[in-house]
């Protein structure tokens, strides 16, 4: 029996390192706190923002790319890792130097690195590598995507090995989902199969209305989504549409 014989290409493949999965960042996603809504179109690089209570959308020319947006101080903030800055979208122009950010949440941006800055720059806790997606939670810890892992930053807890490629923020913390949502007191809610639902705790859906794919979350007493189109909904917490 003749030997088997491996071509250079074979044998380079045989001895390559295996690759590990990671979640995808979106490329479309949105930041809520009780001063309103703001969302980005990441392959766009483009932000908005609209504030309650008339959610009038608010898109401003920005220097360069955006990746993130979060909320701090009552501003609404754009990531440019291009630029090397966080920007406001709104309200009184302020920028920080912050280098290349990758993802924001409320509290802080991190770079590429897994190195994290505050929204006055200063130094913050990072996390180990650059983190596909970050929220801050109900506890008011920040939690990121990093590597399929949904972690907590301050401990570095791993919360879940195999999460879903969205966060969403719960009364007390996060979660990971493969759906937009949020969960609050008065029950979860979330976009799915063309409907916008809220379920109970035990998972039953108590309310459905019509709706297609975006974000969902909670500014002040709305239920409040958006669309990649930028078009804003808002709902009651039984999601009675509220017109404005």
């Amino acid at each position: 029996m003749r030997p088997l014989l491996l071509t250079p290409l074979l044998l380079l493949a045989a001895c390559a390192p295996a690759t590990t999965s990671r979640t995808p960042a979106p490329a479309f996603s949105a930041a809520f706190a009780p001063e309103g809504v703001a969302w980005v179109w990441v392959d766009a690089g483009k932000a908005c923002v609209a504030r309650a209570p008339s959610y009038r959308a608010v898109c401003p020319r920005l220097p360069g790319a955006a990746v993130g947006v979060g909320w701090n101080g009552g501003d609404a903030w754009a990531a440019l890792p291009g630029a090397g800055l966080l920007v406001t979208l709104d309200r009184a122009a302020r920028s920080v130097p912050a280098g290349r950010v990758v993802a924001l949440s409320n509290t802080r941006a991190y770079r590429e690195d897994g190195s994290a800055v505050t929204f006055a720059g200063a130094p913050a806790t990072g996390v180990p590598g650059a983190p596909s997606a970050a929220i801050t939670g109900g506890d008011g810890q920040d939690y990121v995507l990093l590597a399929g892992a949904l972690r907590r930053v301050a401990d570095g807890a791993v919360i879940e090995t195999a999460a879903g490629p969205l966060l969403q923020a719960t009364p007390g913390g996060a979660r990971s989902a493969d759906v937009a949502g949020v969960v609050t007191p008065s029950g979860t809610y979330r976009l799915t199969g063309g409907t916008l639902q809220r379920l109970d705790a035990a998972g039953r859906v108590l309310a459905s209305v019509p709706h297609g794919p975006g974000r969902v979350g909670v500014v002040g007493g709305d239920v409040v989504t958006v669309s990649p189109g930028g078009a804003v909904g808002i709902f009651g917490v039984d999601l009675t549409p509220v017109r404005r």
